[in-house]
């Protein structure tokens, strides 16, 4: 009887995350050794040159859970440096990490981004921006080392868990800043 309720309680909750998933989130985490293979995509109904202006937008990450600052600390041709402190709670304990990390405006397409100091041992990683249909499918792939005092266990389902709220909150930010024509391209 328990596998029955916990096989129906688990089609529920897949069923509701389907319908809840407005813009076809993909999210998946890989852990290989001390790292993790993170990849994951949504689309949102913005055109290419839209989608190039919102992911560029390096400082308005503060608005998404778990950032609590981020601001640019240098800018030269088409490599930016962007300051970043993350809090989270796991659990209920609160940590905060604290980098600097370069983003390289490779195209109009592709930013690819590397910690180049902080408390992650390793991060780096790439946005792609496909258009497809009426939006653009916004493609995420990273490599992420936490530092050891994270258990690696916790560390994956804090991984996972806050990169789906992170994406969600970009996806609907992209969205709410798109119909408040917030995005003018030329």
């Amino acid at each position: 009887m328990k596998v029955i309720a916990a096989a129906v309680l688990l089609g529920i909750t897949f069923n509701t995350y389907a319908v809840s998933n407005a813009y076809d989130l993909h999210l998946q985490v890989s852990p290989t050794a001390e790292q993790f293979q993170i990849i994951a995509d949504f689309k949102v109904g913005l055109g290419l040159c839209q989608a190039v202006l919102f992911i560029r937008d390096y400082e308005a990450a503060k608005n998404f859970p778990g950032i609590k600052e981020s601001k640019i600390i240098s800018r030269t041709g088409n490599q930016i440096l962007v300051e970043r402190v993350v809090e989270e709670q796991i659990l209920l304990i609160p940590v905060q990490m604290r980098s600097i990390v370069e983003y390289k405006e490779v195209s109009d397409q592709v930013l690819d981004f590397r910690q180049v100091s902080g408390d992650a041992k390793y991060y780096q990683g790439s946005w792609r921006l496909n258009p497809e249909g009426d939006g653009t499918r916004f493609q995420y792939r990273a490599t992420i080392e936490l530092s050891s005092l994270v258990p690696y266990s916790i560390a994956e389902y804090f991984i996972r868990n806050q990169m789906t709220k992170r994406f969600e909150a970009m996806a609907d930010s992209a969205t709410q800043r798109n119909a408040q024509k917030q995005f003018i391209c030329k």
